[in-house]
């Protein structure tokens, strides 16, 4: 039995197919099918029943693959601690993000964490929060920047920072906001429904989601169509504090707050414990932080002052 041989299973386990598992791991289907025989025969169990189409992993073979987890966890984890525990971040991490905070959070962030740490190799997707969560599962990446609270027992939530929804917009009688509810009434622009922030909006406002134009019915996914659509069309729509800062001045007069409470919407790196590298995301984190946060009026907020939008 070797490293190898547990990477095999892990990866037949999660597509099902010799020819994609074989293509994954960089060896030719004949060779995984090999050495997954030479495993079963060594541990006396059949892993995969290979009579159907997908293949089926046996109740004995869960167990056994669960096991080659967390082998193959401690594996890395021994390959990436000696360097950690002389002070050096070095090594991979796949990072998925979500496209709301990804178009404000990375240009800040990235050159200096880049700079900071020039052995660590970070690769980036932008998804959304539910594939994040899957592919944690997975081990596909490593962690995930998404709005929390999610609240799944098996994720691990670090928060990163709380940034203000602010309204942008000319409103229907020229009035400032006081609360969220306050937009009801109002015509609200939203990206796409089950977009994590559209959830937010319409959960802290108390609203349900209805056309603006009873002639179109479109919902972009960036905010950058967002604002061009309330430009042309008036009407209102809610944008995240770090989105706000990067506003021409022209736009940014188009801005209102609301009075304390202020509604927010957190922002979390979230991780699967069994597979984490812990030091890495924690270093991550703590980066991150000391970028963002001076640049937030959250930061100098108290709890009571601020309303967490939930998902």
């Amino acid at each position: 039995m070797n490293f190898q041989q547990l990477e095999y299973i892990i990866a037949l386990d999660q597509f099902k197919s010799f020819s994609k598992a074989a293509e994954t791991c960089f060896i030719t289907q004949a060779t995984l099918s090999t050495m997954v025989k030479k495993l079963e025969v060594e541990l006396n169990v059949v892993i995969f029943d290979r009579k159907t189409n997908p293949i089926i992993t046996t109740d004995c073979g869960i167990e056994i693959i669960e096991e080659a987890k967390k082998i193959i966890f401690h594996k890395n984890y021994l390959q990436d601690l000696a360097p950690q525990l002389k002070g050096k971040i070095e090594g991979e991490i796949n990072l998925g993000i979500i496209p709301t905070v990804a178009n404000s959070l990375l240009h800040r962030v990235l050159p200096k964490i880049l700079e900071k740490y020039p052995r660590l190799k970070i690769t980036i997707s932008e998804i959304t929060t539910q594939n994040i969560v899957d592919k944690l599962k997975t081990a596909e990446i490593d962690v995930g920047v998404v709005s929390t609270p999610l609240n799944y027992a098996e994720i691990e939530e670090e928060i990163l920072y709380y940034e203000k929804l602010l309204v942008y917009g000319n409103t229907l009688n020229g009035s400032k906001f006081r609360s969220p509810r306050d937009i009801d009434g109002e015509n609200l622009w939203l990206l796409q429904q089950g977009n994590c922030i559209t959830d937010q909006i319409l959960n802290v406002c108390s609203l349900s989601s209805k056309t603006v134009n009873r002639n179109l019915n479109f919902q972009p996914n960036s905010f950058e169509t967002l604002l061009n659509l309330v430009d042309e069309f008036n009407g209102l729509t809610l944008i995240p504090e770090l989105h706000y800062i990067d506003l021409s001045p022209i736009r940014k007069e188009k801005i209102s707050d609301f009075n304390s409470p202020f509604p927010v919407r957190e922002i979390s790196l979230i991780y699967h414990r069994p597979y984490a590298k812990h030091r890495i995301i924690m270093a991550l984190s703590e980066e991150i932080k000391a970028i963002i946060k001076p640049l937030l009026k959250t930061s100098y907020l108290k709890n009571k002052e601020m309303l967490i939008a939930k998902i």
